[in-house]
């Protein structure tokens, strides 16, 4: 550089003055004269905001035209001071610089406070996270020219708050990038530390207050949880459950973005605030989750344990990045901590339900062959299973079953393996009940009530999905030969009695056609009031047996009835031979598998045809 005022000479060796930048005194002057300027500016500016003179004053408040000039004259206040510790470490100026530099921090460390502890409306987690999307935030204090701070402060009624008319999100994003410029500022000038002190203080008091509004208790301790009444732990859950996503994805997140906004210029201070706002109430959200986890367990608990699982499971990406730091740690090991207990737990779970359908011990046979209570309680766990297929594909991936699984496709998953283990178990325990009963025919109408309960329970769940529809199909054979098998063992004798080919009249004797109809008599009343308490539970089941059934009795008495029983209805030695006609087994077979006494054989089943009527349910 050349001062304005120097000509330069014809001859460098006969010049009466050579300018050298870093020595010489007319540079010197010059710049000192400069740095004096901006300490003579700032310093009214500064002593006007002074907080021990304006004890209820707020910068950003008033004038916020003049809350950049503020943070413009610390600027220059911090070039001075560096200028003269390099120069003159001992010159007035500098002290003078240093108490003014205190006392614009004070300032600043005031207004800051203020701006995060008025604007707590523009600073909660909703409005953040909308406010990272406006343009405003991502460009900052400092592009706002002086006229557009100048009208913005201009009707303002909270401090670093826009016009009122402004959106709540522009809102946010100024409040924001206040708060930003501020902490900048504070920085640069090496008052870090009182800046971070204040922004933990009145941050760290917001979360608690969020998650006590959520309705969070932090201060259970793990012996507490595991002595709780289940009833009185199962109402903490409910709201931990209906807490846990807000706190993580909202207070937890909304906070991440406001400490990176604000601590922008130092990844290390934005980290350290983060962590030391957040990390303990994280942790004992999730460490509430472990200690359930860690509690006695039992099958009928599982439900709350997969709620658990799945509740910090689901948000576990935000999880991983919202503390994705060093200093953050601690909350993601917190969290696994607690998906790994839970699921240590629900495996155990699983297996003690596994063993408790094993070791039933109910001795008493369901009367009529219905449903076993153990089944409906099976398949009702199984089917609440079901519907956490995704968290227990994750929870038994690496726990196979030990013995192969009929009727399940061999590329099925761990968890339809485990869940068709579990059907298979169930089935084989009923296996084992259904020989308690001594008739074998109720034996076999027990299997296929049970059985038929179980496939209506997949077909009606998503169990469906997770055993396959070819297993299904398989076990809806079984039901039909169960079926079958009881019709042949309940019926055979009633349809053994009667002829295999009827022959005309005259080629069956009358004694031997009288026997028929006495056998058959005999065969279908004691098949009808042994099997007339039986029930079958499955409405769509019932009318399928009772139509098979039907099927096969009726048009062979109808045959031999109207072959052999008009002559011995109009002999009236004879009466109460022919004492069913084909009509009345109908109505009698309507009777079953309700599970009720029905009909004694009254004259409301019969026909006008059969003159026996006044006799039924006399033996012969």
């Amino acid at each position: 550089m050349r001062s304005p005022f120097f000509k330069p000479s014809p001859s460098p060796s006969r010049s009466p003055l050579r300018f050298t930048p870093a020595s010489s005194p007319m540079r010197h002057t010059l710049s000192e004269s400069l740095v004096q300027e901006n300490i003579d500016r700032a310093e009214p500016l500064i002593a006007k905001w002074d907080p021990s003179h304006h004890t209820s004053s707020s910068l950003y408040r008033d004038s916020r035209w003049e809350a950049k000039q503020f943070l413009k004259s610390v600027g220059d206040l911090q070039a001075a001071m560096i200028f003269f510790v390099r120069e003159d470490s001992a010159s007035d100026k500098l002290v003078r610089a240093q108490f003014l530099m205190q006392t614009a921090m004070k300032r600043l460390e005031k207004e800051f406070y203020l701006i995060l502890s008025t604007n707590r409306q523009y600073l909660d987690p909703e409005s953040v996270s909308l406010s990272t999307r406006s343009s405003s935030v991502s460009e900052g204090y400092e592009d706002e020219s002086e006229d557009d701070l100048k009208s913005a402060g201009d009707g303002l009624e909270t401090l670093g708050t826009p016009e009122r008319t402004s959106s709540p999100s522009s809102s946010s994003a100024t409040v924001m990038a206040d708060l930003k410029a501020i902490a900048d500022c504070m920085i640069s000038s090496g008052y870090g530390q009182e800046c971070v002190k204040v922004y933990k203080i009145v941050r760290k008091s917001v979360v608690d207050e969020a998650l006590y509004r959520l309705g969070l208790d932090r201060t259970l301790t793990p012996s507490q949880i595991k002595k709780m009444d289940w009833k009185v732990l199962e109402a903490k859950i409910k709201c931990w459950l209906r807490a846990v996503k807000f706190a993580v994805t909202t207070v937890f997140y909304g906070e991440r973005i406001l400490c990176d906004h604000v601590f922008v210029s130092s990844l290390h201070i934005r980290e350290s605030c983060f962590s030391e706002i957040t990390r303990e109430n994280a942790i004992a959200l999730f460490g509430f989750a472990e200690s359930v986890g860690k509690c006695k367990k039992s099958p009928e608990k599982m439900f709350r344990a997969l709620d658990l699982y799945e509740g910090i499971a689901n948000i576990w990406p935000v999880i991983k990045s919202t503390f994705s730091s060093d200093s953050s740690s601690a909350v993601r090991s917190q969290a696994v901590n607690a998906l790994i207990k839970l699921g240590d737990a629900a495996r155990l779970m699983l297996a003690d339900f596994e063993a408790a359908i094993q070791k039933d011990s109910s001795k008493a046979a369901v009367p009529g062959g219905g449903v076993h209570p153990l089944t409906r309680y099976v398949m009702n766990y199984l089917t609440f299973l079901a519907d956490y297929s995704e968290v227990l594909t994750d929870i038994v991936a690496d726990w196979p079953v030990e013995a192969a699984v009929p009727d399940l496709r061999p590329d099925a998953s761990p968890m339809s393996a485990r869940l068709a283990w579990l059907v298979l178990v169930l089935l084989c325990k009923l296996d084992a009940k259904a020989q308690r009963y001594k008739d074998v025919a109720l034996s076999y109408l027990f299997l296929a009530n049970n059985l038929d309960y179980v496939v209506v329970k997949v077909r009606q769940s998503r169990l469906r999905y997770l055993l396959g529809e070819d297993w299904v199909t398989k076990q809806e054979a079984k039901v039909r030969q169960y079926a079958a098998n009881y019709e042949k063992m309940g019926w055979s004798k009633v349809l053994e009695s009667l002829p295999e080919a009827q022959p005309p009249a005259a080629e069956m004797s009358m004694n031997h056609a009288k026997e028929s109809f006495r056998s058959f008599n005999a065969a279908f009343e004691e098949a009808y009031k042994r099997q007339i308490g039986w029930v079958v539970a499955d409405p769509k089941l019932r009318d399928e047996m009772k139509v098979s059934l039907a099927k096969k009795l009726v048009p062979r008495y109808r045959e031999f009835y109207e072959t052999h029983g008009a002559p011995l209805r109009r002999d009236t030695f004879r009466e109460g031979i022919v004492r069913f006609a084909p009509e009345d087994l109908g109505n009698y077979l309507s009777d079953l598998f309700h599970g009720s006494e029905g009909s004694s054989f009254s004259s409301s089943h019969s026909s006008s045809s059969s003159t026996g009527s006044s006799n039924k349910g006399q033996s012969h």
